[in-house]
């Protein structure tokens, strides 16, 4: 069983930077791949990015692409997510998510939830 905890949300103002952090127990953090997946305020739950688990494969969802990266640190458990030029529709609250052995970019593949962080971008 592995347990998530995401940190490092918070409020920023339009064009501003927040990286988000989850740390990861209870599990080989190596054999599982990370993604983030963000869900605003009446909407669906919506893919935001995934790693693999050595970190040499990413994937981006279209509207994040070139502003945020994902990154690990499978030495310390842990799986980064630097969102640079924010914008209003970045606001939502963001989940760390881990899927054994193989990445997706399908939220609903991910067998791991952390409790979320919310991310209020103010324009």
């Amino acid at each position: 069983q592995v347990q998530l905890v995401e940190s490092g949300g918070g409020l920023v103002q339009a064009g501003g930077s927040l990286r988000l952090s989850c740390a990861a127990s209870g599990g080989t953090f190596s054999m599982y791949a990370m993604g983030w997946v963000r869900q605003a305020p009446g909407k669906e739950r919506e893919f935001v990015a995934r790693i693999s688990r050595g970190g040499s494969n990413t994937d981006y969802a279209d509207s994040v692409k070139g502003r945020f990266t994902i990154s690990r640190d499978n030495a310390k458990n842990s799986v980064f997510l630097q969102m640079n030029s924010l914008n209003a529709e970045d606001t939502a609250v963001y989940y760390c998510a881990a899927r054994y052995l193989f990445p997706s970019s399908s939220d609903t593949d991910y067998s791991y939830w952390g409790q979320g962080t919310q991310v209020t971008v103010s324009s």
